[in-house]
């Protein structure tokens, strides 16, 4: 079962993104999970846009992958970093459908 987090970053100080840019996807890969967007360019179809300047979209194969990536000591000092030139908000889903009307998801 994939899982999915969705990274919604507002980017309060941008010195960081270099450095976590080049490093952070290879310890994402050591954890079996890639990243599937990790774009600025953000634009808001529906309902009141947020602060959003950032959002990344990364696939792990489990939630237990997605515990050790964020763990990771390697990742520990980049995590630091974008929390301290950001507001973030992580969140985690899977690959159900809630309604369980879509084939080819399991239902949740």
């Amino acid at each position: 079962m994939s899982v999915y987090v969705i990274a919604d970053i507002k980017v309060t100080d941008p010195s960081w993104i270099p450095e976590y840019a080049a490093a952070v996807h290879d310890i994402v890969h050591k954890h079996g999970g890639k990243y599937l967007s990790r774009s600025a360019n953000v634009k808001t179809l529906e309902g009141k846009p947020l602060d959003t300047t950032l959002i990344a979209i990364l696939q792990f194969p489990n939630e237990e992958a997605v515990k050790a990536f964020a763990t990771d000591p390697a990742y520990a000092p980049y995590g630091k970093m974008r929390q301290e030139g950001s507001e973030s908000r992580f969140q985690l889903i899977d690959d159900t459908d809630a309604a369980g009307t879509i084939p080819y998801l399991r239902k949740g």
